[in-house]
């Protein structure tokens, strides 16, 4: 809960982000849950199921830094507002999808909703909270919002097995109304630059630019890197990322100012990010993967074996933003990262047989103490050490990041695993996780530094020195 040092409008704020974040990553949590019954009924097999995932993270992934500075341009809350009720309309249209076709075109409807979300609403918390207040609010921001990965595959198989997979998508209309309503009670004026206005270049430039390499990362396992429709996409985002940076560095109002990166704890932690977010792509889904081809475990039992993940993240990661937020970020995410490493090291011990409360649970817990100890101080280190004005993007470039390193990591799980999963591959792939999560602490260790303690005022009584 917060305390009663926090106003009613900063309240508000948080609820708001919370809701608004929880939607969009809930539609990602549940989605999953409804494929095999949307298939099902509007045909498509395989290629329609992927599709359904891949046009909202296509989407979704190559329009966020765009969201992030329109949310910096023309305010969090109007930018929030619009995702918001797009990310409705689109769910309820999904719902009455007459075909796969028209569920796949909303889906990346709702893809480019949900890139509005995210960081407007870190955003929103950020030029609203500042020090050590800011820490434990992203750390609630964390808690809750990992919530969402609980209740999604839950309230989703519910929705499948009692009522309609179309219902699926109506459960967000809750917190949808609910956080629009917050907004209208809010009444908080947007604090816009004078002036400001969109980089259209820089725009489509990063739109291509990150649109292009993720299309192929998802992809290349369908088609191959020799095909045409992999190559050439790649190829073009990556020199439309080339091209942006430089365009990026002669914009008189540029839409990504470089100059965010020459603060420390940005650039580091976003490098840092690279790492951890890397390794909870991979491993995350090789665990999932070997329990059910391997060790024979049915699925729904293999996909809950990271629950105590996501309650980590609930119960801890509150805490560790205030203690991210009394002591500065800089231990907890050199422990953090390393904690989740040994997690995963608890994993080696694996084999064709799998004992679940022996050698997956512990492994499970620390991973899970780490991780929850990791991202609340993560975030906000990043988006503390820039100007709140800069919130938006600043958050988009951090988002950008974690979800290409983790779609990278994925592509190369072929090369690691070199041909068949089995024991000796798996362990290879466990051994990469851990090695990524060490040196996402290493790097931290290196180049976070926490913030200088601001000075308590001088007592009126005392004369200042």
């Amino acid at each position: 809960m917060l305390n009663d040092q926090v106003t009613r409008q900063q309240r508000l704020v948080l609820i708001i982000a919370i809701l608004a974040s929880f939607v969009a990553f809930l539609d990602t949590s549940v989605i999953n849950v409804a494929l095999p019954a949307i298939s099902r009924e509007l045909g498509g097999g395989l290629s329609t199921q992927q599709w359904v995932v891949d046009a909202y993270l296509i989407t979704l992934s190559s329009l966020i830094l765009l969201a992030g500075s329109l949310s910096d341009v023309y305010g969090r809350i109007v930018v929030l507002r619009v995702g918001l009720i797009g990310f409705g309309v689109a769910s309820q249209l999904i719902a009455l999808s007459p075909s796969a076709e028209f569920l796949i075109v909303l889906r990346g409807v709702q893809g480019i909703a949900g890139a509005l979300l995210v960081p407007s609403s870190l955003a929103l918390i950020v030029s609203t909270f500042r020090d050590a207040a800011q820490s434990k609010a992203i750390g609630q921001w964390t808690a809750w919002t990992s919530a969402s990965f609980l209740a999604g595959p839950i309230l989703g198989g519910l929705f499948v097995d009692y009522l309609s997979w179309r219902l699926v998508f109506v459960i967000n209309v809750i917190p949808i109304a609910v956080a629009l309503w917050m907004l209208f009670v809010l009444k908080q004026q947007d604090v816009r630059e004078p002036g400001r206005r969109i980089d259209y270049l820089g725009a489509a430039l990063g739109v291509v630019g990150l649109g292009g390499p993720v299309f192929a990362l998802i992809e290349q396992g369908n088609y191959g890197w020799g095909s045409p429709a992999i190559y050439l996409p790649f190829a073009i985002g990556l020199v439309c990322l080339a091209v942006f940076i430089w365009w990026e560095r002669r914009a008189k109002m540029p839409m990504l100012p470089l100059g965010i990166f020459s603060t420390r704890n940005f650039a580091w932690g976003n490098l840092a990010t690279v790492f951890v977010y890397a390794a909870l792509s991979i491993g995350g889904f090789i665990v999932v993967v070997f329990l059910i081809q391997v060790a024979g475990f049915p699925a729904t039992i293999a996909a809950l074996a990271f629950l105590p993940v996501s309650l980590g993240n609930v119960l801890l990661s509150g805490l560790f933003g205030s203690l991210s937020g009394k002591y500065g970020p800089r231990l907890f995410m050199t422990l953090g990262p390393i904690i989740a490493g040994i997690g995963y090291l608890l994993f080696l011990t694996m084999g064709k047989d799998v004992n679940y409360w022996t050698q997956v649970l512990p492994g499970v817990i620390v991973f899970a103490i780490g991780l929850s100890m990791t991202v609340a101080p993560l975030t906000s280190a990043i988006l503390g050490s820039i100007p709140s004005a800069q919130a938006g993007i600043g958050s988009a470039v951090n988002n950008a990041v974690a979800r290409v390193a983790g779609l990278v990591a994925t592509a190369m799980i072929g090369v690691i695993v070199a041909g068949t999963l089995d024991t000796n591959s798996y362990h290879r792939v466990i051994l990469v996780t851990a090695v990524l999560l060490i040196v996402g602490g290493v790097v931290s260790f290196v180049g976070i530094r926490n913030p200088a303690a601001v000075p308590a005022p001088a007592s009126p009584t005392t004369p200042a020195g």
